[in-house]
């Protein structure tokens, strides 16, 4: 018997799959084995032209491919080239041990690409279970920027058999880099990106939230912007996307192959995904789901990003409640009857809404039109679990003539940059947003000035475990952007002042 290695997904995750050949006597017969989905079984035609094309001789014997585990359901035109590759090999010496083969063939031999084979491999390469693979030529440019995996590019299924038989040994392809400017700490480099196409710039006045906009970016700190229409919400949420930290080698490589997993091609740019579902979204399609293969869904895609709701009172109920274990646990579980799956959803989560049904409510020029019985239920759509996962509240303003442009996306995202530092050199893992309950005693000291105002605020405004972690944990951002290592009163009161009243 003879084997060469693949992969499938199961989730979000790739799992090996050994793909094993034997030709046993018997009536001629060509069966694949091992729970292989329709395009795997259609495989077996286009493994016998691609074959015959290229002057092989198929075996008159019975020729059984065993796809092992065989309690795994696999998918995908990636198999073509393991499977044909071990029958054209027939009785060669052939040393195989772990070589991975992926490629789907065409019917001449040819060797192209799919859409799974790049998320597959980053999946493997996290997991650091696979170091050398033959590849379609033609990904070789994207595969290459995945680190520690020696890529053989192959154009036709002859070259792979050169490949595996060393008479091809020129096509080895080292890993490449990235051509952004960096930030290093520790000898690891950050990316960041400085191109703006939408600019703070451009939005006037709204001082107070550019400020809490700029606390939020630096420590990824949840956000909640309330105002009546036109007063800048949506803006400063899509320019907030710009101005994120910067990101690890290993993080543009998972932010790729979100985009692959959302039907894009990947930039490879430094910058953090952005996901924004209408209202009118499913539950399904926010967390994932589906009857027989758990589809990653908006949160799931989001993860290293920024997930935006806009009109937040308009979701549905049972949206906004789920909503609170990816909030809280940094990750989503999709149980279904025929799968289980747990996707990494650690994002920035950003929310706009009206004060009022109508909107005008906090508007000194348009009467409000909404009764006080309206109001009340347009608020109690959202509960105080779900609220108690926001760090900041905002109040917008609305704007006069008087207002001018302050700061720059570029200025905002250099003091990004200098919390980001700040993080790294106290030996964070994670952004301030993101620490745990063990880690905040840890990374978040308060002076004894802002310690007493702490157990003021605690006493008077009745802060639940939750609420005091996350106010210490805006105002160990607000230190950061001052470049000061313990938290300060003034720090710790501007944190308080953005609280939910």
């Amino acid at each position: 018997m003879k084997q060469l290695l693949c992969a499938t997904f199961e989730g979000i995750d790739a799992k090996t799959v050994e793909v094993q050949f034997t030709a046993t006597k018997g009536l001629p017969a060509f069966t694949i084995v091992g729970m292989a989905n329709t395009a795997i079984a259609e495989s077996k035609e286009r493994v016998k032209s691609a074959l015959l094309s290229n002057r092989f001789t198929f075996p008159p014997k019975r020729l059984t491919i065993n796809l092992a585990p065989s309690d795994i359901r696999k998918e995908g035109s990636h198999f073509d080239l393991a499977i044909a590759t071990l029958i054209a090999l027939g009785e060669s010496s052939a040393i195989l041990d772990g070589w991975y083969v992926f490629g789907e063939l065409g019917l001449d031999g040819s060797v192209s690409e799919n859409t799974l084979l790049y998320p597959i491999i980053l999946s493997l390469a996290n997991q650091g279970i696979i170091t050398k693979a033959i590849v379609p030529a033609n990904a070789l440019e994207k595969l290459s920027r995945i680190p520690h995996i020696q890529f053989y590019g192959a154009h036709t299924l002859n070259e792979t058999l050169e490949i595996l038989q060393n008479l091809h040994p020129s096509v080895h392809v080292s890993p490449s880099t990235f051509s952004y400017p960096t930030l290093t700490h520790d000898e690891k480099e950050y990316f960041y990106h400085q191109e703006y196409p939408l600019d703070f710039k451009e939005i006037k006045g709204q001082e107070h939230a550019k400020r809490a906009a700029l606390i939020c970016a630096a420590g990824m700190h949840n956000i909640l912007l309330e105002g009546s229409p036109g007063s800048g919400k949506s803006m400063i949420a899509k320019r907030l996307h710009h101005i994120l930290p910067p990101l690890h080698n290993d993080e543009m490589l998972e932010c790729a192959k979100l985009e692959i997993l959302d039907g894009k091609e990947p930039s490879f740019a430094p910058v953090r995904p952005f996901r924004s579902p209408h209202h009118t979204s499913t539950q399904s399609s926010i967390f994932g789901g589906g009857s027989h293969k758990a589809q990653i869904g908006e949160v799931g895609l989001a993860h290293g990003g920024m997930l935006f709701f806009d009109e937040l009172p308009h979701f549905s109920k049972n949206i906004l409640e789920a909503l609170r274990e990816p909030l809280e646990d940094r990750h989503i579980r999709i149980s279904r009857v025929n799968s289980k799956v747990t996707y990494a959803a650690n994002f920035l989560f950003v929310a706009a809404m009206n004060p009022c049904p109508c909107g005008n409510l906090l508007s000194k020029a348009t009467p409000c039109r909404c009764s006080d019985v309206e109001i009340s239920r347009y608020r109690s759509r959202l509960s105080d679990p779900f609220l108690d996962r926001i760090d900041l509240f905002i109040q917008m303003h609305q704007s006069n003539a008087e207002d001018k442009p302050s700061f720059s996306s570029e200025q905002l995202h250099q003091k990004v940059r200098t919390a980001f530092i700040q993080q790294k050199k106290r030996g964070q893992e994670r952004l301030n947003g993101s620490l745990t309950d063990q880690e905040i005693p840890k990374f978040c000291p308060l002076a004894d000035e802002a310690q007493k105002i702490m157990d003021q605020a605690i006493g008077r405004f009745g802060l639940s475990f939750r609420a005091v972690g996350r106010i210490l944990k805006v105002a160990r951002t607000i230190a950061d952007l001052e470049e000061c290592e313990e938290i300060r009163k003034e720090h710790l009161l501007e944190a308080l002042s953005y609280r939910r009243r």
